[in-house]
């Protein structure tokens, strides 16, 4: 009894500390974006400073190490890219289970990707690219921002579902990678929407789809993969909050709570539109189904592709 009784009272206080969400990749993206947005709102709602830190390195995994082997109170968070699944697929060193080792609080948002190509390639449509690469097995390149991200993930779903055979490049990053394609140097890639939309709209790159489920509002003129040419297709670069397994449900409440509060606030909302994201908010038993349906999703384009763990 006395021990309940502790339990409550030492939830009760909760935060009585500095909150640091973890963010596994650089500043500056859509992932850091989203971290320092709910960071800014919690420090305000539970009057404890909480800081967005980034700890990138060895494509996510030093971060999110870090997070998986804090202890479980509330006070060391991840925001998760969708690489948080994917990673471990294509790792074999990848210290952490993405569904074990963690407790989800909520998904985030979601930023919708482009596939894009060079000028040169003789394609403006996905239809018209599934032609020309089965007419050049094996001769078209397309890079990514590493072995199982998202973009690189994105394309092996594209190559599986249309039966291709593309050759992959894989770069420290989309930002190389793009300029590679440029330059002419690689024929196509997928990578997120911000980066792309830019080079699009000044013709130095050509849109083929968006790689999410239906079109989006910032660029409603693009269709999507699915609707160009590969029915069925979807992939989504998505952001979610989560804790070291064993957090206390009670914080977990607590923490699910003031996020989809901070996350769904008109001005945020709008604040992420404009960098092309959406506000994806769910329950943790919500995200966690999410997570393992990613995970089954993934196991089996990585499986298709002939990935092996590295």
């Amino acid at each position: 009894m006395f021990a309940l009784q502790y339990d409550a009272v030492a939830q009760s206080a909760y935060p009585a500390r500095t909150i640091r969400i973890i963010v596994p990749t650089a500043s500056g993206g859509g992932n850091d974006m989203v971290a320092r947005l709910i960071a800014q709102g919690l420090s305000e709602r539970l009057g404890r400073q909480v800081i967005a830190e980034n700890r990138p390195g060895a494509g996510t995994i030093i971060g999110t190490e870090l997070v998986a082997k804090s202890p479980a109170d509330g006070y060391t968070l991840l925001m998760a890219p969708a690489a948080f699944v994917t990673v471990p697929l294509t790792n074999k060193k990848a210290p952490y289970d993405a569904v074990r080792d963690f407790a989800p609080i909520t998904q985030a948002a979601s930023l919708p990707s482009l596939v894009v190509v060079h000028p040169s390639v003789p394609a403006t449509s996905v239809k018209e690219m599934i032609a020309l690469a089965k007419a050049k097995p094996g001769q078209i390149l397309f890079g990514s921002a590493g072995l199982g991200t998202q973009p690189h993930l994105s394309m092996e779903l594209f190559a599986s579902m249309a039966n291709l055979r593309m050759i992959h490049v894989p770069y420290k990053g989309s930002s190389p990678g793009l300029v590679d394609l440029l330059a002419g140097q690689l024929a196509i890639m997928a990578a997120n929407m911000p980066q792309t939309i830019p080079y699009v709209r000044a013709g130095r790159l050509r849109a083929l789809g968006v790689t999410t489920a239906s079109r989006v509002a910032a660029a409603p003129e693009i269709p999507t993969i699915a609707e160009s040419g590969l029915p069925g297709y979807e992939s989504v670069q998505w952001f979610g909050l989560l804790a070291p397994a064993g957090t206390p449900r009670e914080i977990i409440a607590r923490l699910h709570k003031e996020s989809i509060a901070i996350l769904r606030m008109p001005e945020n909302i709008a604040r992420l539109a404009a960098d092309g994201a959406e506000v994806t908010t769910s329950s943790p038993e919500e995200f966690a189904a999410f997570i393992r349906a990613e995970n089954a999703k993934w196991a089996k384009v990585v499986k298709a592709a002939g990935i092996q763990p590295e």
